[in-house]
């Protein structure tokens, strides 16, 4: 509902920036190249880094006459979008005529909103669960699997977005935006949320070293904007600075849990002491682990389990795992949920038919024989059909063999041999393989619709004459933390505020490190060269000095409050990126600039 309120306001703006520069005639070359005629303020503002990507001659095509429109978005070379299986610019140019360009951008956000959805779904239902799972069957502890696999699993719609988005250089500034906007919502709009829902001291080890890995990051991406460029070793030096994080959280629970068991044995009775009189420095937060959804769901389960046992026969048991609706669940939800529920439904049977789930926490460990034998046929289709928008769908081995054929033939090989090896029963021993398989595909779907997003908005910058980095501030960071925005919030009703703010910052740390990171470590490996960033004017500085601002002040203001988040300073986040947004705003339409 925000975004589309947002974009209304938007569509007002850029149809008052298109009457400003209606006298302007711009002819086009055979090369694509835009030649402006006309006044010199209309060159101005179309030359004006403010305005729009610097280098995207893709943007000057709503500053053409709109029987033109169609043949410069096909003669141009920014306006065709190797990732992604629609060309957005072509649809609202060329199939759609000019006077429903508001219907065009109703239904492009519509279709926005159900990318996110299906992102968000992807990313919950199956990437976190078999995240889970693969820690699960490594044996990892609680502190190695928060920040890595847990922390993968929250950030991947967010990684997987910033690594569209540095595939293309005009498409760079999105990946920007997304993740400083995504930066600045969650430190202020989440953490103060949560501190507004449930006010707590914080533990104040694992909050500084969070904010101070997080404010060296910011910086680190801030220098490599004002250079412009980045080469291998500093791309290299910015995923290790990660694994400093990982190594620094790994050690710090472990001294903690021996100065707590020392202490434990020496004081004995003194253990019980209940958690709300510790002090703020323990480092509690580090130790505390997952709420118990398997413990909860095994219950939830054992209520209900029939008192003689039956066997279903598998078409039943088919039937049922493509179920995704509870109907003890459905009579004790809201009508809202209820209303998500049936809108999300299509999209959750869908991926229940390709992606398996392994969950450690239940009995059968969700085995579902005629299910899983199902997806081995259809999850590496979807990867084949999928990966990379669909570049290897058609392609052929030695002109004459479909690969998608060959994938399918395996597949069915494959799942005949499971299926008459196994029982309805009880699960194989190679079952956590399946968590892999889940893993994967859902990986590549999760990437395929981030860069479905990425074109979506590139095309909307176009049309609503918007930089990259403003879109990505707001849509694309509404968008990909909205759910973490609920999540932690609803933790914290639950009595959890410290585990909320350490997720407020912990995921952060791994999005703006590995979302740069990886983005531009793929780039490098692509174009091998450089890579380089040309900042969209004065907005990108406004993004990345509200971001260092807001840390740095509660580095200090936090402190001085001895690390209790009470409700004033909740509001006083929320105050700060309204004024962030204005100020935004203000900026991206010129209002506010450089004398």
């Amino acid at each position: 509902m925000s975004s589309a309120i947002f974009l209304s306001v938007l569509l007002v703006f850029s149809c008052h920036q298109q009457q400003v520069t209606s006298d302007t005639r711009v002819h086009w070359s055979r090369t694509g190249v835009a030649i402006a005629r006309g006044s010199s303020n209309a060159a101005r503002v179309m030359m004006s880094p403010n305005n729009n990507n610097n280098n995207d001659e893709c943007d000057h095509v709503m500053n053409l006459n709109a029987t033109d429109r169609c043949a410069f978005v096909k003669n141009t070379t920014d306006c065709s979008m190797e990732d992604g299986f629609i060309n957005y610019l072509q649809l609202a140019f060329c199939l759609l005529p000019p006077n429903l360009t508001p219907l065009t951008i109703t239904l492009c956000v519509i279709w926005l909103l159900f990318l996110f959805v299906i992102l968000g779904l992807t990313a919950s239902k199956f990437f976190c669960p078999n995240l889970s799972a693969i820690s699960t069957s490594l044996h990892l502890t609680h502190n190695v699997a928060g920040v890595t696999f847990l922390a993968l699993g929250n950030g991947a719609p967010d990684i997987f977005s910033a690594m569209a988005a540095f595939s293309h250089p005009h498409t760079a500034g999105l990946a920007v935006g997304a993740l400083f906007g995504a930066g600045i919502f969650v430190t202020t709009v989440v953490a103060g949320g949560v501190a507004l829902v449930k006010p707590f001291a914080v533990a104040s080890r694992p909050f500084l070293r969070d904010l101070i890995f997080y404010m060296v990051a910011v910086y680190w991406t801030f220098i490599i904007l004002y250079r412009g460029t980045t080469t291998l070793a500093e791309t290299l030096g910015y995923l290790g600075l990660y694994v400093v994080y990982v190594l620094t959280v790994i050690i710090s629970a472990y001294i903690y849990n021996r100065q707590k068991h020392a202490m434990n044995g020496s004081v004995g009775n003194v253990a019980h002491i209940p958690a709300e009189f510790h002090s703020s420095d323990s480092s509690d937060d580090d130790d505390v682990p997952c709420l118990g959804a398997g413990s909860v769901q095994q219950e939830y389960e054992s209520e209900y389990r029939p008192l003689l046992p039956y066997s279903e026969s598998t078409s039943h048991i088919l039937l049922n795992s493509l179920n995704p609706l509870d109907n003890r669940k459905w009579r004790r939800k809201s009508w809202s949920w209820r209303v998500l529920k049936v809108l999300k439904t299509p999209v959750e049977i869908l991926l229940l038919l390709c992606i398996p789930v392994v969950d450690p926490d239940k009995e059968d460990k969700n085995w579902r024989r005629p299910l899983n034998c199902l997806q081995l046929i259809t999850a590496p289709l979807v990867c084949v059909l999928f990966f990379q928008s669909g570049i290897y769908g058609n392609y052929m081995i030695q002109g004459q063999f479909p690969v998608w054929l060959l994938t399918f033939l395996l597949g069915l090989f494959l799942s005949a041999i499971v299926f008459c090896t196994t029982t309805n029963d009880c699960p194989p021993k190679y079952h956590p393989l399946f968590a892999l398989l889940g893993f994967v595909v859902s990986a590549v779907l999760i990437s395929a619709t981030a860069s479905e997003v990425v074109s979506v908005l590139h095309m909307l910058g176009v049309v609503l004459h918007l930089s990259n980095t403003v879109l990505g501030l707001t849509l694309l960071a509404w968008g990909n933390s909205i759910g973490d925005c609920f999540a932690d919030i609803t933790i914290a009703r639950q009595g959890y505020p410290r585990m909320a703010i350490s997720a407020c910052f912990g995921g952060i740390i791994f999005n703006m490190l590995f979302g740069v990171g990886l983005g531009c470590l793929l780039q490098m490996i692509k174009t091998k060269s450089d890579v380089e960033f040309e900042p969209e004017g004065l907005l990108t500085w406004v993004l990345a000095g509200s971001l260092g601002l807001s840390l740095v002040l509660s580095f200090v203001i936090v402190p001085l409050c001895r690390f209790h988040l009470d409700r004033n300073y909740g509001i006083f986040l929320l105050i700060f990126y309204v004024i962030f947004l204005v100020v935004a705003m203000l900026t991206e339409f010129g209002i506010i600039h450089f004398v």
